[in-house]
């Protein structure tokens, strides 16, 4: 019994060592499949916002319905263009120390076509970008809920630019960045 069990293992390991450089691709060659599969997983990720814009519009009180909506609406106009302009290159740009990444990639230079294999070596490095974009996204938005209604729309306005640079940036460096 115990012959038998050690045989099964030894082939199960057999298989997996053989296998691996078949199923292994090439280093900087670009998958459909994966990039389909990003880009979809991020139009689901912004679907989320304008579902959570419902969502704190119905715990509200009439008069502020539009209000809260809004700024789930504004998150992502705001939120889009720090991060293009310099919160990805803080978040995932080459490390400055440990803390946070450089401005190399901001306004999105260098950003393009070519997969980066820090961070996801069968996709379009713009394909990561748009993915971890809308993540950058949806965070603010739900932070509205805590302060629904007590918030004036300026003070969103900033709050959001301020949390986006000095919080969310700096811990997905820390997360997900290469630092």
């Amino acid at each position: 019994m115990k012959k038998g069990i050690t045989l099964a293992i030894c082939a199960i390991c057999f298989f997996f060592i053989t296998t691996t450089n078949v199923l292994a691709q090439e280093s900087g060659k670009i998958d459909a499949g994966d990039t389909a599969f990003v880009l979809l997983s991020a139009s689901l990720v912004m679907l989320m916002t304008p579902g959570l814009a419902l969502f704190y519009g119905g715990m509200v009180r009439r008069k502020n319905v539009l209000g809260t909506i809004m700024q789930s609406f504004v998150a992502i106009a705001i939120v889009s263009v720090q991060w293009i302009l310099f919160g990805y290159s803080l978040s995932f740009g080459p490390d400055i120390g440990g803390f946070i990444g450089s401005l190399d990639w901001a306004g999105l230079n260098g950003v393009g076509n070519t997969p980066n294999p820090d961070y996801a070596a069968t996709i379009p490095h713009i394909a990561f970008m748009i993915y971890q974009a809308m993540f950058a996204v949806i965070t603010p938005a739900l932070i509205t809920g805590a302060f629904a209604e007590r918030m004036k729309f300026s003070a969103f306005f900033v709050f959001t630019i301020l949390w986006s640079t000095i919080v969310y940036d700096p811990v997905a460096h820390w997360v997900w960045g290469t630092g």
